[in-house]
């Protein structure tokens, strides 16, 4: 019987018990809610990264302006920038992230990780990782599986959802699965993983969803870039040891305290935040406008 995802302690202990690894455990439980193989999971799995790769791609080489005007394609400029201000890896990682994220708000093809909102995350960070250490399409899609376990925990003691847990549920969770990714993918321990979910939630713990003229573009774009880099960072900290004190488990289940507690106008409603701002109301009447202008005429009367 494969485990059902319901805590990382528990998460940890079928692993023991059963002799598996994280990945295993993740196919295992696939195997089990649908009925399919393992080569079939892991080859969806590796066309799931290929979309990522090709968002990447696409926002990093053609036109990226969104019918609103607010994203104009702000990941090539990152990309293209003469001055790295930490290093051209850490360059290419936030152009990277904003490159597919772009691709989504301007109606492209990509993969909801865990959701459309926060889909430049794991794109920007396993394509940057499989570049830097040479990693396998095989170790991507182990690194993949481990963050879908997160993502079931997460799923289940609090959200991945904005509108549910605010921004934290969305970026936060892509960002604590791509940590834990990054960790598992460079050899660390499952207490490693786990440890680098706690930190990343920790960071993005409380961020609040604000859409600026109720559009998945400002200020989403350049979160999925933070969390990109916040992903990488907790990840440096887990592989080194560094302890985030407060148990994973305790944190996720903070993280759906925090979004329970959370105004409903903080959740995707565009009522607060940035979106409440004098230029954030300025923005969405003049996108409510274009809307109105490009209706047809029956749909006026």
């Amino acid at each position: 019987m494969s485990y059902l995802f319901e805590s990382f302690a528990g998460w940890k202990s079928y692993c023991e018990e059963k002799n598996t690894s994280l990945p295993e455990s993740v196919i295992a439980y696939e195997v089990d809610q649908k009925s399919g193989t393992a080569d079939k999971i892991k080859v969806g799995l590796l066309q799931a990264y290929t979309v990522m790769k090709d968002a990447v791609k696409t926002g990093l080489e053609e036109d990226m302006t969104s019918r609103s005007g607010m994203i104009n394609n702000g990941a090539k400029k990152v990309f293209n920038h003469p001055l790295s201000v930490l290093s051209p890896e850490f360059q290419k990682l936030i152009s990277r992230a904003l490159a597919a994220k772009e691709v989504n708000s301007c109606m492209g093809r990509v993969v909801a990780a865990p959701t459309a909102g926060a889909s430049g995350i794991l794109p920007g960070t396993l394509v940057t990782l499989q570049e830097i250490h040479g990693l396998s399409d095989g170790q991507i899609v182990d690194g993949l599986l481990v963050g879908a376990g997160i993502a079931l925990i997460i799923e289940e003691k609090a959200s991945l959802a904005g509108a549910v847990g605010g921004c934290q549920a969305e970026t936060g969770s892509a960002a604590a699965m791509a940590s834990g990714a990054i960790v598992y993918c460079l050899g660390g321990t499952t207490d490693q993983v786990f440890n680098a979910v706690a930190v990343t939630i920790q960071c993005m713990l409380g961020l609040v969803c604000d859409p600026v003229a109720g559009l998945v573009e400002v200020p989403c774009v350049v979160r999925n870039a933070s969390a990109a880099a916040i992903a990488f960072s907790s990840a440096q900290i887990a592989l080194a040891n560094v302890s985030a004190v407060i148990p994973v488990d305790e944190c996720v289940e903070a993280m759906g305290e925090v979004g329970a507690s959370m105004e409903s106008r903080y959740k995707e409603t565009a009522m607060g935040g940035l979106a409440a701002t004098l230029t954030g109301q300025a923005i969405a009447e003049r996108v409510l406008i274009k809307d109105i202008e490009i209706l047809p005429d029956e749909e006026l009367d």
